[in-house]
This record gives C-alpha cells, sequence and structure tokens, in this order.
C-alpha cells in the first residue's frame, strides 16, 4: 500500500467486451484430438507449416511426420511372429506342417466315414435291407452263423431241427427282406427264438446274405424241403410274407 501511495497505478477505463453467442463461443474453446487421430498420429493441415523440414528440392518441401507408434508396434510384431512362427515349425519341429496336417486330417475323416457307416449300418431293418455277397459281408456271416446258428441249421446249412437253408424252399419266404425279417423276429412256435437282442441290424444283415450264399451248395444228408418254392420275379417278391404259422390278428380276436 506504501508503494501504491508513492506510485499510484494510472485508471484504464475498462474495454466492453461484444457478448458472444454459444456457436462463437465454442468455436473459440479448444478442440481434443480424438482418439482416432491419436490413434493415427495425424496432425491438423493448420500445423503443417511448423512440420515443414528446412531443405526443399525442385520447390518440394518435405514433412517431419513420424510413422505412427501403433504401425512401428505391429511392424516388429509381425517381425516377432514370424520368427516364432520359424523356430516353432521348421527349427524346432514342435508342429505340424501343412502335408503332415493333411494326412492328419484325412485319417481324422477316415476314422469319422467309419463311425457313420457303422451308425448308418445299425439303421437297417427287414425293408431297407440290401443283398451283399462282398467277400468281407459273408465272411461276418458266416462267423456269427457257426457261432449261433449250425446247432439247428447244421455247419453247412443242411438242417437239422431247423429246415434246410441251402435248396429253393422257404418256411416263411425267401429273398434278403423275408430272411432277415425270420432272423430278426425269430419263429416262436417253431422254437426259432428272436435275435434282435443279440445282434445288431448289421449282424443280421451278415448273416442274411451268408444263408442266401448258401442257396444250390447241395451238402451232404441235406434234409427234404420244406415249405414253397421262391422265385424272384418282380421286386414284389422281396416284400414281407408273414409266416404261415403265426396267430393271425383274426385267431387272437376268435379266442
Amino acid at each position: 500500500m506504501y508503494n501504491e501511495q508513492l506510485n499510484p497505478t494510472p485508471y484504464v477505463k475498462p474495454v466492453k467486451e461484444p457478448v458472444l453467442d454459444y456457436d462463437t463461443w465454442l468455436k473459440q474453446q479448444p478442440v481434443k484430438p480424438s482418439i482416432w487421430i491419436k490413434l493415427l498420429s495425424l496432425r491438423p493441415i493448420e500445423e503443417e507449416k511448423d512440420l515443414v523440414i528446412d531443405h526443399a528440392y525442385d520447390g518440394i518441401n518435405e514433412l517431419n511426420n513420424p510413422v505412427p507408434a501403433w504401425f512401428n508396434f505391429l511392424f516388429f510384431g509381425t517381425m516377432i511372429f514370424a520368427a516364432g512362427y520359424l523356430f516353432y515349425y521348421h527349427i524346432g519341429g514342435y508342429g505340424d506342417l501343412q502335408d503332415k496336417e493333411y494326412e492328419n486330417e484325412m485319417a481324422k475323416a477316415k476314422i469319422e466315414k467309419a463311425a457313420y457307416l457303422e451308425k448308418s449300418a445299425n439303421t437297417i431293418d427287414e425293408n431297407s435291407v440290401k443283398f451283399d455277397n462282398t467277400p468281407t459281408v459273408l465272411e461276418d456271416g458266416k462267423t456269427i452263423y457257426n457261432t449261433n446258428c449250425v446247432v439247428c441249421h447244421g455247419d453247412k446249412g443242411q438242417g437239422i431241427i431247423g429246415p434246410n437253408l441251402t435248396d429253393e424252399y422257404w418256411l416263411h419266404g425267401g429273398g434278403v427282406n423275408n430272411v432277415f425279417k425270420t432272423i430278426k423276429y425269430g419263429v416262436p412256435a417253431k422254437g426259432m427264438i428272436s435275435w434282435e437282442k443279440n445282434l445288431n441290424p448289421k449282424q443280421i444283415s451278415a448273416v442274411t446274405n451268408f444263408i442266401l450264399s448258401l442257396k444250390g451248395t447241395n451238402p451232404a444228408g441235406a434234409k427234404a424241403p420244406q415249405g414253397e418254392q421262391y422265385e424272384v420275379k418282380d421286386l414284389k417278391d422281396n416284400e414281407m410274407k408273414s409266416p404261415a404259422d403265426s396267430v393271425s390278428q383274426a385267431n387272437v380276436t376268435k379266442k
């Protein structure tokens, strides 16, 4: 206060500033760069004069605009990844190369195919079963036959307790469909059990085809023909036939 009394500050009349509207005031406020601008390290065009390098060539000026940090990070990251990839797959041999991956995928596909075929084979029934005399099927059918059927039908299908399986006569219908059905459901009235709980559809199909392959073998000591002669004339011959000795619905009603 003493100094102010000695040298008083001259009075300055305040300048009246105009009142700004909101838009004008907003434009005067400093603008913060967006995340996108920061990420790409972009500079506004107004700052171009501050980026010009002193030297020029034929009137062409160069700007001091460094590479963005994210680009350097990505570039060096790819180099590190390439070195790791080279060591892991080619030098160290820890990973499988493309040819090995192909072999692995093919082996996996083969296993999946086998599982699918196995599953498809077990969906066979008396309506969808097909005649198949390939060696593999007949060999499987022979094994099943020798395990379960020789007691009643003989080791060569000549018939013992059960009928002869090598001639053209059938008690419950011939053809792959009828034979499959007879094995699956059995003939309880004749003492033949149902095999659908002991054998899966694929196994029943195999033994059916093996039995059909015995036709015309004429083994020694074969039983006399029984039933009706079966001849394939058209597709209707493969339709299911009801066993002649089974109880019909009419008989059940009468009883």
